[in-house]
């Protein structure tokens, strides 16, 4: 119940914010990431997300995950919705970047399934050339509850 409320906070403040300043919306990047793998195991993934950018190289937003994978018998479909926050290094290409995601994972296995959430915090770096940026983050929460193999994980990102 805490989580809806702090989605709702934010939206709030996101509403307040575009009511005092006109040129909300020229802030605000649309975008996110894709994720593919193919072989023994299959993995497609879509991340879209949105961000407002500040004047001061910070920028914070909101995103969703939705991960499908297939390892032999075992199908997992992941769902997920998360608070981003970047920094971008000025003159050096450097952003920095922490998001707190919630998820939510079913996984069937011979007609059988079962689900689970878990969190994540995700600490990163990335090579950032504006629109794109490329690197690393960590999941500092992983644990045995998640269905994902490593708490590290690559940065794909673009925003428009």
């Amino acid at each position: 119940m805490k989580k809806y409320f702090l989605l709702l906070f934010l939206s709030t403040s996101f509403t307040m914010i575009s009511q005092e300043n006109t040129d909300f919306w020229d802030n605000v990047q649309f975008g996110g990431g894709v994720s593919m793998s193919f072989g023994s195991q299959t993995t497609i993934g879509v991340s879209p997300s949105a961000i407002y950018n500040f004047d001061n190289g910070f920028a914070l937003g909101t995103g969703l995950t939705y991960v499908y994978s297939k390892n032999q018998d075992v199908k997992t479909n992941v769902y997920g919705a998360s608070i981003i926050s970047l920094y971008q290094i000025p003159n050096i290409g450097i952003q920095l970047s922490g998001e707190f995601e919630q998820s939510f994972a079913k996984q069937t296995f011979n007609s059988q399934s079962t689900s689970t959430s878990f969190p994540a915090l995700y600490l990163g770096a990335a090579y950032n050339t504006g629109r794109f940026a490329i690197g690393i983050r960590y999941d500092v929460l992983y644990d045995d509850r998640s269905v994902y193999s490593s708490a590290i994980s690559p940065i794909i990102r673009f925003y428009f």
